[in-house]
């Protein structure tokens, strides 16, 4: 490990936290290197370093305490270093396992086409994860914003975020395109029009059953009832189709005594309503219109019924499938709907890149916005926690905004560490300063008779109510 990143000396009087056989050794004084971001992120990096540091010797007593390092990237990084990304920075965050960051800026005209995305498969972080749920007093527009609950499981480095793509006009396109038209679908309908830019979308067994894996072990040590495979598996079905599958293989073969499927519950469900069922009665009920199928196909599905109810019939029957987390999966359009309509039924989702992107902040609409929804990236050893919204460059360095993506991502951070009681701390000072409606710009135009407050004074309150 470098004594120093980007010119800048470790703490002397802290420690790195290490991972050793799977686990993270946290001591009590870790070297947490943060990014404060750019645009706005100056101002709510400021903030949220009082709340964390005031929590934590509030929980603690001066027992334990962040010793911070800051590195640098983006807007920053390039006015000091010449580079949107110094090598130095990400050797930091590699070196010292976790670190946090609040938004940077994406550069235009080339080069990092997201200093998120660079991190993200740098270190190979490969789970984006996004908590969202409701806080007393927080404006929302649907009615029942404390329904929802969810934790969104977000594959983080692959989709059409591999940045694999081509632009119109260019050597490479054209290339592709010829490839594509006369050797892969030569002889075929389809074509590719030749003015066509071309994006390559990949998705991999391992990069699936590593998030879903994750999902599914998150699900189990968290108490959740459901895991939810989110894809578009009807239409892209070597792709999206293929994640669903291979989220419901690493379910069954990893997980069996935890987890029932969809399918398998009502395979048990219809046994116990009706003992005297025969399988093809069961399978007439989870398939209607079974009559009008091939022969081959309803060969099938009374083998897997039959299977289901050899298997796991003794371990999962009697009921005892109620107790298991239910792993099912939706389509990407129809999860939209449901979020809305039906949100206390989606406990964990595991998605794809670009729906993981989608919902989560579709979901984060619903209990107050991107403003105070957190997210973290976690690898194998490696995380990075990170407010979730853009730099919003209008109002940087007028504190003004609000901080709650970066503080809710230091309630996760804490987490991590396994440092709980400063956790809940943060969490429980920010619902209270909400619910006095002392709040920042944005919650106090939808809230009747709230107090507008800047940043730091909102960060100050937060302390008191600690």
């Amino acid at each position: 490990m470098q004594t120093t990143y980007n010119g800048k000396s470790l703490p002397q009087d802290g420690k790195p936290i290490e991972y050793v056989n799977g686990k993270y050794q946290v001591p009590d004084h870790p070297i947490i290197p943060f990014i404060e971001g750019d645009g706005t992120g100056r101002d709510i990096w400021r903030a949220s370093q009082r709340v964390f540091d005031a929590a934590v010797e509030k929980a603690y007593g001066g027992k334990r305490s962040v010793k911070w390092f800051e590195i640098y990237a983006g807007e920053k990084a390039f006015r000091e270093f010449n580079t949107w990304l110094p090598d130095d920075t990400v050797n930091a965050a590699r070196d010292l396992r976790v670190s946090i960051k609040g938004p940077l800026t994406t550069p235009v005209g080339g080069g990092i086409r997201s200093l998120n995305v660079a991190l993200r498969q740098i270190l190979d972080l490969y789970a984006c994860v996004r908590p969202v749920k409701y806080y007393q007093g927080v404006p929302s527009p649907v009615k029942h914003p404390e329904k929802l609950d969810v934790v969104i499981f977000r594959e983080n480095t692959e989709d059409v975020y591999a940045g694999v793509e081509f632009k119109e006009g260019s050597a490479e396109a054209k290339k592709l395109i010829d490839f594509l038209n006369h050797e892969m679908l030569k002889g075929g309908k389809k074509k590719v029009r030749e003015d066509s830019g071309v994006g390559i979308k990949p998705i991999s067994i391992t990069g699936t059953k590593r998030l879903v894996r994750f999902a599914i072990r998150y699900a189990i040590e968290n108490q959740r009832k459901s895991v939810t495979l989110v894809h578009k598996g009807n239409i892209q079905k070597f792709t999206e189709g293929a994640f669903r599958e291979w989220g419901y293989e690493v379910a069954i073969q990893e997980f069996r005594d935890a987890v029932v499927t969809e399918r398998e519950s009502w395979i048990l469900g219809n046994l116990e309503a009706n003992p005297n069922l025969t399988v093809e009665q069961n399978a007439a009920l989870i398939e209607p219109g079974l009559e009008f199928g091939s022969e081959e196909f309803r060969k099938n599905l009374y083998a897997e019924v039959k299977s289901v109810l050899d298997s796991i019939g003794k371990s999962h029957g009697n009921g005892e499938w109620k107790k298991k987390i239910l792993i099912n999966d939706r389509i990407a359009d129809s999860i939209f709907q449901q979020v809305i309509i039906r949100p206390d039924e989606y406990s964990v989702l595991a998605c794809p890149n670009l729906n993981g992107d989608y919902i989560s902040d579709a979901c984060a609409a619903q209990v107050g916005g991107l403003g105070i929804a957190p997210g973290a990236n976690i690898g194998d050893g490696y995380a990075v926690f990170e407010a979730t919204h853009g730099t919003a460059p209008k109002y940087a360095d007028k504190d003004v905004i609000n901080p709650g993506s970066v503080m809710l991502s230091g309630v996760m951070l804490f987490e991590f560490l396994g440092w709980h009681e400063a956790a809940k701390l943060i969490e429980s000072s920010m619902e209270k300063t909400i619910q006095q409606k002392y709040v920042t710009y944005d919650f106090e135009r939808q809230m009747e008779g709230a107090t507008k407050v800047k940043t730091s004074e909102f960060a100050t309150r937060m302390i008191e109510n600690m």
